[in-house]
């Protein structure tokens, strides 16, 4: 019995310790495959890879800028291109092909691609691979922006209305930077931040020129301006356009919206050459901002840019820049303005839509012009 007691422990424990082992030798299995993994799993990486295709490039390279670093990226000859940039922390970069720009959001450890077309950059800006969510975010946010503020509606609207409709931009805003909690908040918090200053220059501003709106009513008489220096010689002055609808441009040669309102008005000019509407261009170029000191300079690149853009209509040089009677009166304290008077001198509208803008052509149109 002794006997059968030994032999049977003998096997029990061989068969254990067996057991024992092969647990033991599977643990090990887990663990060194684990370890594997691990060590096969890549760092994260301290720098961003951006690259992508830009069609209707109108520029060989991009830019890439912020505050404090600044990338050149070329392209190929298909627009294509690819980079890597390491930067100190998360941050909206300008992303610039010649010169046109639109916003790109980039962090360490960020792959993202870019499709774009060049002609309508922030349009059409497209992005995928790690990180797109936040850039897309962000092109979302913008498009949204630029919706809901959009100058023409917001200029059309009464001083109540304007305040109303500030209040519910304010909301709708305010719901879209809180929808996605998985957004960096580096983005978010930028958006939170910039809202209050933001509706608040674009309340102060429309309300300034619907003020001007209800202070000229249509039909009201327009203030008037005598003996400005006319580009081809001689002087000219609003009495002398009398008969036919004035749509009148207030600009400078400093202001970067001025000019880029020209192709339109020049398009503008063209389309109705043969109709009853003259277009007249005021410059405010002053000797202190855009001459050193000397009126004479500041008239030469008043002058210069004239024949540079090929700018057509008349084109005239306010007798006191910003102090001329005809600019304080209508209460001009930012350029563009765009002013629309009526064959008999009286206001059509104090704060005519831009060149650009499709309500424009829609007022003309409403006059038969």
């Amino acid at each position: 019995m002794l006997i059968i007691n030994k032999i049977f422990f003998f096997v029990y424990a061989n068969y254990y310790f067996w057991q024992l082992k092969i647990i033991t030798m599977k643990n090990i299995f887990v663990f060194l495959c684990a370890l594997a993994i691990v060590s096969c799993k890549e760092e994260p990486k301290d720098y961003v890879t951006i690259s992508g295709k830009i069609s209707n490039k109108s520029s060989d390279s991009i830019l890439l800028r912020n505050r404090t670093l600044t990338k050149t990226i070329l392209l190929g000859e298909d627009g294509s291109f690819s980079d890597t940039l390491k930067i100190s922390q998360p941050e909206v970069f300008g992303f610039f092909n010649g010169n046109v720009a639109a916003p790109v959001f980039l962090k360490n450890g960020f792959d993202i691609e870019l499709k774009a077309d060049a002609e309508n950059l922030e349009e059409t800006m497209e992005f995928s691979g790690a990180g797109s969510e936040h850039n897309n975010y962000l092109i979302e946010q913008l498009k949204l922006e630029k919706e809901l503020l959009d100058q023409d509606k917001l200029s059309s609207l009464s001083s109540e209305g304007l305040k109303e409709e500030m209040k519910d931009i304010r909301n709708k805003l305010t719901t879209f930077y809180n929808r996605d909690k998985n957004i960096d908040s580096t983005l978010t918090n930028m958006a939170k931040n910039n809202l209050d200053p933001m509706l608040n220059m674009y309340q102060n501003y429309f309300a300034e020129s619907i003020a001007v709106r209800e202070q000229f009513p249509v039909g009201s008489p327009s203030p008037t301006f005598e003996n400005y220096e006319n580009y081809k010689g001689g002087t000219t002055s609003l009495a002398d356009l009398k008969g036919k609808y004035v749509y009148v441009d207030v600009w400078a040669t400093w202001c970067g919206p001025c000019i880029a309102e020209i192709p339109s008005l020049k398009k503008l000019e063209a389309d109705y050459q043969d109709k009853n509407i003259q277009f007249l261009s005021i410059s405010i170029d002053d000797a202190m901002r855009s001459g050193g000191g000397d009126l004479e300079v500041a008239k030469n690149k008043w002058r210069t840019m004239i024949e540079e853009k090929n700018l057509v209509g008349i084109q005239l040089f306010s007798d006191k820049n910003w102090e001329s009677d005809f600019v304080k009166n209508y209460k001009i304290n930012g350029i563009p303005r765009f002013i629309l008077i009526d064959p008999n001198g009286n206001v059509v509208d104090a704060n005519a839509p831009r060149p650009s803008s499709k309500k424009l052509v829609e007022l003309f149109d409403s006059l038969n012009i």
